[in-house]
């Protein structure tokens, strides 16, 4: 009876070790997030892991890469988007969970210089001159036709009457972290980006900042893809916490949901 006892008592340990947080690391989500995400994105996704256990890996590119990636069959769980066409699109390719989209994010965008350059206080209202402004140098933004932030670069500069004069001055970037590395480096005189971009790279200085009527308004969407883990929908909740928005915000997102507890 004793070692029918003992052999019962081990299977309890083992059966038990099997529902420990431990399991959880065995559980992985794979989110594939717009580039201006990746240094809030990466804090939040360490305190969950913290929490639950769970490991997240997270993909950072342009939201147009990223959503043809899971149209091509990529393993995403979680799309995050800077702009909502990315998302609409995606979800006209029947790659997202639709009723799981939520408008998670606002941004804003400005002009950067190298954090050694002359240009400083630049007001960015109609008809400013941004192709003088930068004079033999190159501005760098995402590709207009695609990245979204150079989408909305594209747009501000339409409507105040700057683009014509600077379009031929555009190095277009892969992704707005690309853009800013081309600022931080020096190999641009210039660059449009989001503001929580500039926030986080130490080489470039904030010049201006474009009117938010210039441009559409500037969404994050959040959505699970079709494909997704069922582990997804817990973490799509953190995302919307009031631990996630104090991260996103500190980092200078602005949270455009009520956070759950």
């Amino acid at each position: 009876m004793i070692r029918i006892a003992g052999l019962f008592a081990a299977f309890l340990i083992l059966a038990g070790a099997s529902f420990s947080p431990a399991s959880a690391q065995d559980k992985t989500i794979t989110v594939f997030a717009a580039a201006s995400m990746k240094n809030a994105l990466d804090e939040i996704n360490a305190a969950y892991t913290a929490r639950t256990g769970v490991k997240i890996v997270a993909s950072y590119a342009a939201s147009s890469a990223l959503a043809k990636q899971i149209e091509q069959g990529a393993p995403a769980d979680v799309f995050v988007s800077a702009d909502t066409d990315w998302m609409d699109y995606a979800v006209s390719k029947k790659t997202i969970n639709e009723p799981s989209r939520v408008n998670l994010l606002g941004n804003s965008i400005v002009l950067i210089a190298p954090k050694d350059s002359k240009i400083d206080n630049v007001s960015i209202a109609q008809g400013f001159d941004l192709a003088k402004l930068a004079g033999d140098g190159r501005i760098a933004t995402g590709d207009v036709k695609s990245v979204p932030v150079g989408k909305y670069a594209k747009a501000a500069l339409e409507k105040l009457g700057a683009w014509q004069a600077a379009e031929p001055k555009f190095a277009m970037a892969e992704s707005v972290r690309a853009a800013l590395t081309l600022v931080a480096r020096g190999e641009a005189a210039l660059g449009i980006v989001y503001a929580t971009d500039a926030k986080v790279e130490p080489g470039v200085k904030i010049v201006g900042s474009f009117p938010a009527d210039s441009h559409p308004a500037i969404i994050y969407p959040v959505a699970a893809t079709t494909t997704a883990k069922s582990e997804t929908s817990d973490y799509l909740a953190f995302l919307r916490s009031s631990a996630a928005k104090t991260i996103l915000e500190k980092y200078g997102f602005k949270f455009l949901v009520s956070p759950s507890t």
